[in-house]
């Protein structure tokens, strides 16, 4: 561009750097503070605009379809309460590392600061809540703060930022400049390569190891499929047992014969157990947080610790490390195998013997079971019905919040990255079916479900008009208890089974809400009729709410009491009355 070419208005310099920056979804609610940008929206049909119906919506679809695309999720709301309801899905994206860019509109600049119509200090409350965020006042910024926007969002450790664009800056004619010839801020340059040397000592201390574990994050499904390859290769040279948390479910595939399952709070015995006593753990993408660590100072007390992260801030936050590694953990793992097929001979396979028959007795416990019913659908036997049924599909899974979550992380078994979206680090009631829908946008084609709860799925139910509207056929799959589920298990074990509010008393009529909003319902209720209504579902080509009415009181197992170790997990056939009323902390109390 030259001369005349390159002069716009600020709202068609939007529009052309998202086109410029790959952008062909944007998911957003009109308002008086954006319809500049609308009105170019309108004349222009390169990029989709997908109509909402609470911005809290927007960001959550944003946020599913970055997740299972790799690509940076686009939202688009007006100022005042459009950026305040904005605010939950950015500090979800924030602490799950989603690469998202919220466009936010602003009362025009010569109105800031005077308490105009629908104004509020947008980039003050949205400080804490993204990586970066920016007040665009000069529309000859706009472009360059645009594309800054989108290298900051998705390089380093992914997340969320905000570009605030006044009313006059849109209205305003400027010069637009393309990525190419934008200048880079030198003051964001993540480290994407990993030290050799601490490369070095990792690898070093693996090859010492006689009870090892990888611990694996949703930073290797961030990183992109090479490093989910690259994690592979390192666990099929070492040998070593994996465990992942909730949001790295995929990276290593589930049928894999090294794999341990889920860690934390509802993880498997095994990866807990393992991860307690283990004598060398490496750590990958991931943050010890604490629904992995439970007790910090009974945390694995006797291992050497690896950390690879992207993230400096990440490492030694909450676990002293021994060996950090600051770099993409693709870039490190690719330096990692290297290595270690370079010196394969050295290492020694029967170290790990006597490990792998602890792990078997561990995995013998089988976790995971509760009991079987003729009468009542089980939630996890329901969930696993929905696993069988769909595996061989090209299917995605999204959840809400809650004790469905953890059952459908236990019993929906991932092969691949990016096929899982769920609010690990907010734990968002309400993410699931907008996430879902923004998965659908990006895989028309696709089976997509989310996996809900009958409190959770009320949060965002709105957005049923959103996929009726746009044919997106996403199936909303309700484990319907009548309760916060996991609120009530709570309650029962921890708070003497006073169910203070915990359970819905007014709980709509799912098939009829279905119907109403132009999608498919479907109820069922019998273990025996259950295959046959999810195929039914899987069938129909436009929305769907499936009522899977569930036991009431069926509780998640195995769960690790707040504030104990990993070796003190309550276990399905040991949580009795007795033993919940024994799960307290050192000094009597009862554990919260």
């Amino acid at each position: 561009m030259s001369g005349t070419e390159n002069q716009m208005t600020g709202a068609e310099i939007v529009l052309q750097a998202l086109r410029d920056n790959g952008v062909e979804h944007i998911f957003g609610y009109p308002g008086g503070a954006v319809l500049p940008i609308y009105d170019e929206i309108f004349q222009q049909d390169d990029i989709e605009h997908i109509l909402v119906r609470h911005e809290q919506g927007a960001g959550h679809m944003a946020e599913g379809y970055a997740r299972s695309t790799g690509k940076v999720g686009v939202m688009l709301v007006t100022s005042g309460p459009g950026a305040t309801n904005a605010v939950t899905p950015l500090q979800d994206a924030l602490m799950d590392s989603i690469p998202l860019v919220c466009l936010t509109g602003q009362v025009p600049t010569t109105l800031i600061g005077s308490d105009a119509f629908q104004e509020c200090d947008t980039v003050g409350i949205t400080r804490p809540c993204t990586k970066h965020n920016w007040l665009v006042k000069d529309v000859n910024d706009l472009a360059r703060i645009i594309h800054e926007a989108f290298r900051v969002a998705q390089s380093g450790r992914p997340g969320p930022v905000v570009v605030d664009i006044p009313k006059d800056v849109q209205f305003a004619t400027g010069t637009y400049t393309p990525p190419s010839a934008a200048p880079v801020q030198k003051s964001y340059q993540p480290k994407i390569q990993g030290d050799a040397r601490a490369i070095e000592a990792a690898v070093s201390l693996m090859k010492g190891a006689r009870r090892p574990i990888i611990y694996s994050g949703g930073g290797v499904v961030n990183s992109g499929p090479e490093a989910s390859r690259l994690l592979r290769e390192l666990v099929e040279i070492t040998g070593f047992p994996i465990t992942s948390t909730l949001m790295g479910l995929g990276a290593y595939p589930a049928s894999g014969k090294n794999w341990l399952g889920m860690l934390g709070m509802h993880g498997s015995y095994e990866a807990n157990m393992a991860m307690h006593d283990c004598d060398v753990m490496v750590c990958i993408g991931a943050r010890f947080d604490d629904r992995i660590t439970g007790r910090l100072n009974a945390f694995s007390p006797n291992s050497k610790k690896i950390h690879i992260d992207i993230d400096p801030s990440s490492i030694n936050k909450n676990v002293r490390v021994d060996v950090p590694i600051l770099g993409d953990v693709g870039n490190v793992l690719e330096d990692m195998v290297r290595l270690w097929r370079a010196g394969a001979k050295d290492y020694d396979r029967s170290l790990q013997g006597d490990w792998w028959a602890s792990i078997a007795k561990w995995r013998a416990r089988n976790s995971f079971a509760y009991k079987a019913s003729n009468d009542v659908i089980m939630p996890q036997y329901a969930i696993q019905r929905l696993y069988e049924l769909t595996k061989d599909r090209d299917t995605y899974i999204t959840t809400e919040v809650g004790q469905h979550q953890m059952w459908a992380a236990q019993f929906y078994g991932f092969e691949q990255p990016n096929r899982w979206m769920t609010s690990g680090g907010l734990g968002t009631m309400g993410y699931g079916f907008p996430a879902a829908i923004g998965v659908q946008v990006a895989h028309r084609d696709s089976l997509v479900i989310d996996i809900a709860g009958d409190a959770s799925i009320q949060m965002c139910i709105q957005e049923m008009s959103c996929a009726v509207q746009y044919n997106l056929p996403v199936k909303i799959f309700i484990l319907n208890n009548q309760y916060m589920g996991m609120v009530r298990q709570w309650q029962q074990l921890l708070h003497g089974n006073r169910l203070s509010n915990s359970y819905t008393e007014a709980m709509p009529d799912f098939v009829k809400l279905a119907d109403a909003y132009g999608g498919v319902g479907i109820a069922c209720d019998k273990p025996a009729d259950l295959d046959a209504a999810i195929q039914e579902m899987i069938d129909v080509k436009r929305p769907v709410i499936f009522d899977c009415r569930v036991a009431n009181l069926a509780n998640c197992f195995p769960m690790i009491p707040s504030g104990k170790a990993h070796n003190e997990m309550l276990l399905p056939d040991e949580a009795t009355d007795e033993a919940v009323a024994n799960a307290i902390d050192a000094k009597g109390r009862q554990l919260v």
